[in-house]
């Protein structure tokens, strides 16, 4: 991969709600600009303070390599970087560095990758699955993706027909508050707890597992991961700050 130069300018082209809370960020995608399935990048705005700096904050990359645009897509939290973005309107500019980051689908083909999301830190597995799809991968892949309700799963449509057109992915959605759902759900239910977890991966050869969210859930779901009997060894892992 060419290195992509650090600070390239870029504009929004739209946004729109991704889940309740949730908002995807829709940006033209810089000339020369390359990336891997699973990275990250610096969205660099004017300070709203009026201050001489740029405000960052870092975004996994949710759309594909293969993809004319670069989407980002977060929980719109009451921060001055969070409504600073909001507020941006359509051809509004900002800056990228990056990107960076190596959670990214390993090499072995014959070896399963199972990605472990709750909430927001499904963003670097849709890049990942979505260039999967396009590329036909000859790759078992499983998606463990828990939220509290079918309202708060970000992309969930979309992976629901990205398990139905690939037959080497499978998705296991779970809700854990559906007494506060609106929504009606024929899925699973309750916390990814080491039980489910070995269910679901019992068929899969030599699986690598991915895991990435806030520090806390990392932390937790590693934990779980442990006592299914994963080895630490085939897990990787990203911490998200600040959502």
């Amino acid at each position: 991969m060419s290195e992509t130069v650090a600070a390239q300018s870029t504009r929004l082209r739209r946004h729109e709600a991704a889940a309740e809370g949730t908002m995807a960020f829709h940006f033209e995608k810089p000339a020369g600009f390359e990336f891997k399935a699973g990275q990250a990048v610096e969205v660099l705005l004017a300070d709203p303070a009026g201050g001489a700096n740029d405000i960052g904050h870092a975004f996994s990359i949710v759309s594909a390599p293969f993809e004319d645009e670069l989407v980002f897509a977060t929980r719109m939290r009451d921060s001055a970087y969070k409504k600073a973005l909001k507020a941006l309107a359509p051809g509004a500019e900002v800056r990228l560095d990056g990107p960076f980051g190596s959670l990214t689908l390993h090499n072995k083909r014959s070896r399963a990758a199972v990605f472990v999301a709750g909430g927001i830190g499904i963003t670097p597995f849709m890049s990942i699955l979505r260039q999967a799809a396009h590329d036909r991968l000859d790759q078992d892949l499983m998606l463990l993706y828990s939220n509290r309700r079918p309202e708060d799963a970000a992309f969930l449509e979309e992976l629901q027909a990205l398990e139905r057109a690939n037959p080497r992915f499978r998705l296991v959605a779970t809700m854990t508050e559906m007494a506060g759902s609106a929504r009606k759900w024929n899925g699973q239910t309750g916390m990814l707890d080491a039980a489910t977890i070995r269910a679901a991966v019992s068929a899969l050869p030599q699986a690598i597992f991915y895991l990435a969210g806030p520090p806390p859930m990392v932390a937790a779901l590693r934990a779980t991961l442990a006592e299914a009997g994963i080895d630490d060894d085939d897990i990787r892992t990203e911490e998200f700050f600040g959502y």
